[in-house]
């Protein structure tokens, strides 16, 4: 097939499904919202600037405080329709020149807006992320009509949890419309993130450089304006109280102000380690390291930090959300918590640190849900079924 994605060059995510659909034999064309160099063997690539970025990529660039992505996130919600109308042309005419059988738009803010702007003559397929209906979609009036008019247009949908499937039909996906439901980047890379022996629960060790602990607990989300890091950090004290030989890592976080202020006002200095952006087989290191891995998000679909936890061993404690309650069975295979409450997640915390008999079933359980429903291979090859399903 010709594929035509229209995504942010720079996602881990949009490189999941570059990856594979390039390595498979099929002419993958990219026209990227944000400049980028993927090494990825595509047979075009085009930049088309949608106005100021926002979120955080894979790497090594300096994390930002959560009130300014939250100020940020507010200005796209006002700048970026704008943006995607004055762009939209220029797509166009990339469409018409590459003749693709299928354009695949990553996101609808803004990819999916700027590929329905462009009016495709292919079909349309639109990825929908965890946050675009709950937190996006609402925030302004030009996002509201945007968001409508870009699932009007789609032939077809792309959604990581079967809510989303759902506030599709109410924000405008036209009936009988064909969806897949499937992780944002098609599922866990299994070579990658795999467990320890989880029948041998002791042999856990630290990474290079890390005194061992009676427990880690990692945050792997990074600053972004939902994600309420702030109860993360309150949490740690009280943790502490009840589990002394904690320590806690957070990724994306080294030299944020915001952040290096909480840790020293809380006194956490000598059990936090701040840690830079990750690669996966950094986070893979990571989580099989940790005991617990924290995911205190307001809004959320499914978090492919929370699948790559479970499929490593480490047992997740996250918001309670209509989406994660699709992964998560409070205290089976995970425990759900308040995010807004430092009192909640400690006590998950420290529940979860203490029962390692439970750690041990629970990391068995989450095991056979990955290779069940989130592994990678699996994922792709039902992806490429459907999208032979909508350009046929």
């Amino acid at each position: 097939m010709r594929l035509l994605y229209v995504a942010d060059g720079r996602s881990p995510i949009a490189l999941a499904w570059l990856e594979h659909f390039a390595a498979g034999g099929h002419e993958v064309h990219l026209v990227s919202t944000r400049p980028c160099a993927p090494r990825i063997d595509l047979a075009s690539l085009s930049i088309v600037s949608i106005g100021p970025g926002s979120g955080q990529r894979t790497g090594a660039a300096p994390s930002r405080s959560r009130r300014r992505l939250a100020l940020l996130t507010a200005l796209r919600h006002w700048v970026g329709p704008l943006a995607v109308r004055r762009a939209a042309p220029v797509l166009e005419r990339r469409i018409e020149e590459v003749r693709p059988d299928l354009v695949h738009a990553l996101r609808i803010p803004f990819e999916g807006m700027l590929a329905a702007a462009a009016r495709p003559k292919a079909p349309l397929l639109i990825s929908v992320w965890g946050n675009d209906f709950t937190l996006h979609a609402p925030s302004t009036p030009l996002m509201r009509s945007s968001t409508r008019r870009a699932l009007a247009c789609a032939d077809g949908l792309h959604a990581d949890c079967r809510r989303d499937v759902r506030l599709a039909a109410a924000w405008g996906l036209r009936g009988g419309r064909p969806t897949l439901t499937l992780p944002g980047n098609g599922g866990v890379r299994r070579e990658v993130f795999r467990p320890m022996d989880v029948a041998r629960p002791e042999k856990r060790q630290p990474l290079p450089g890390w005194t061992a602990a009676a427990g880690l607990v990692l945050n792997p989300r990074g600053l972004r304006a939902y994600m309420r890091t702030d109860t993360f950090f309150r949490a740690a004290p009280r943790v502490l109280g009840q589990a002394p030989d904690t320590d806690f890592a957070a990724v994306g976080m080294v030299g944020d102000p915001e952040v290096l202020a909480w840790v020293e006002s809380l006194g956490l200095g000598s059990r936090t380690r701040l840690l830079p952006a990750q690669d996966a087989a950094g986070m893979a290191a990571l989580f099989r390291a940790a005991h617990v891995s924290v995911s205190p998000s307001v809004h959320d679909g499914t978090p492919n930090t929370l699948l790559e936890a479970m499929a490593c061993g480490c047992v997740p404690v996250a918001g309670d959300l209509e989406s994660i309650r699709e992964w998560i069975v409070d205290g089976e295979n995970g425990l759900l918590v308040d995010a807004t409450s430092p009192e909640d997640l400690a006590q998950a915390i420290v529940r979860a640190l203490k029962d390692e008999g439970w750690r041990t079933w629970a990391a068995r359980r989450n095991l056979e849900i990955i290779s069940e429903r989130a592994d990678y291979e699996q994922g792709m090859r039902r992806a490429e079924a459907f999208y032979r399903e909508l350009a046929g």
